[in-house]
């Protein structure tokens, strides 16, 4: 894909952080992603437990960044909204590596990645997301950088202390250049308000049970909704009952749910 065109779709990709709320039902391979393409999505987002674990990896910083690379150009080439790849924590401790990887998916016409601080410092990060943006420029690329952090889903900080430690974090990596904060774990609406009204980056939370519905996270300043690993666990839970009752006694019974026309979404 031509420089132009990424730019293009990446404008695009950023645009729809402005206002309402975009809806990522997180995808894991190129199928997956024409079949929420097909639906109406704006555009895919991946989720690194589903794709590593349709490749045979377990979550977690473990799948080779050759790998997520070649998945990923995949993606880009069975749909045509933009398309942003969860990289975890960049599949390595070491900032300039993270830098390599993301300028090989801008090149391989991705639009964005999701970065995460997970249990390690802020401050690595920070100097992951530095990394990134340098390297791009260098290379005359960009990226729309979605900086996880995990205050409220690892609880790195006390009850009534979140929220500051939030916007710490966002802080810190606003100035090191990210485009979007990501807070899975937050349900609260008070302190959604808080804290994007606190930060100018596009707010992201993660599809949780209590969370308020769609229109109350966009008027409290949600700009981003993510099913993360949700729909890709449902899906294996359900190839797993029919497995094994395939395995038992050779039968599937009938399907309550339509197959969708997987044939024609490639055609």
């Amino acid at each position: 894909m031509s420089k132009t065109a990424n730019k293009t779709k990446l404008n695009a990709f950023r645009a729809l952080h402005e206002s309402g709320l975009l809806v990522l039902a997180n995808v894991w391979d190129a199928g997956s992603a024409r079949l929420s393409e097909s639906l109406g999505a704006k555009a895919v987002a991946t989720t690194s437990a589903g794709m590593a674990w349709a490749a045979g990896y377990a979550d977690g910083n473990n799948m080779p960044a050759d790998l997520v690379v070649a998945i990923s150009q995949n993606i880009v080439r069975a749909v045509k909204v933009p398309v942003t790849i969860d990289i975890e924590g960049g599949y390595s401790s070491k900032p300039k590596e993270v830098g390599e990887l993301s300028v090989r998916l801008a090149e391989a016409g991705v639009v964005g990645v999701n970065l995460e601080d997970g249990e390690e410092h802020a401050e690595l990060l920070a100097r992951k997301i530095e990394a990134v943006k340098a390297a791009l420029a260098a290379a005359g690329l960009d990226l729309f950088v979605n900086a996880r952090t995990d205050v409220y889903l690892a609880g790195l900080a006390p009850d009534g202390e979140q929220v500051a430690e939030v916007l710490r974090r966002a802080k810190l990596y606003e100035k090191a250049g990210t485009d979007g904060l990501f807070v899975p774990g937050l349900t609260a609406l008070p302190e959604m308000r808080e804290i994007s009204g606190a930060t100018k980056l596009p707010l992201n939370v993660m599809a949780w049970g209590g969370l308020p519905a769609p229109d109350r996270l966009s008027d409290a300043g949600v700009r981003r909704l993510s099913a993360g690993a949700a729909i890709s666990g449902r899906v294996w839970a359900h190839a797993q009952a029919l497995t094994k009752q395939f395995l038992e006694d050779g039968k599937l019974g009938r399907s309550e749910v339509p197959s969708p026309d997987m044939q024609g979404l490639f055609s």
